[in-house]
């Protein structure tokens, strides 16, 4: 893999999480939870990827979409469901407990990890 394909892939790869975290928040168009993303990561989900899978979590009823008027066109706004609720949970717990640690020795910089590797 390139080096500049990394990040976006991983971004990627955490998106659907996050997707699903910010339909928790507050209901979202698809172009609006593109946008959010970038602003949240820097790097922008792109619609093959954000409207195929809005459209397996309303398949799969873990969100709802209902459209409303916008400046005089109709954009759909999505929001979770309980099922989605329940999904978001099971992924956080799955996260919280062996990654948590992990994740944030991952996130500490090198100094303060060589620090405790003279110190340990």
């Amino acid at each position: 893999m390139k080096e500049s394909k990394f990040i976006p892939n991983f971004v990627q790869g955490l998106s659907r999480l996050l997707v699903l975290w910010l339909l928790s928040i507050e209901p979202r168009s698809g172009y609006g939870l593109m946008d959010e993303v970038k602003r949240l990561t820097g790097h922008r989900l792109h619609p093959g990827f954000i409207y195929p899978f809005l459209k397996s979590l309303e398949g799969g009823e873990f969100i709802i979409g209902r459209w409303a008027k916008k400046g005089g066109r109709r954009v759909k706004y999505y929001s979770l469901t309980e099922r989605g609720r329940g999904l978001l949970e099971k992924a956080r717990m799955a996260l919280r407990k062996p990654m948590k640690g992990l994740i944030t020795d991952l996130l500490r910089s090198e100094d303060a990890i060589s620090l405790d590797s003279q110190t340990g």
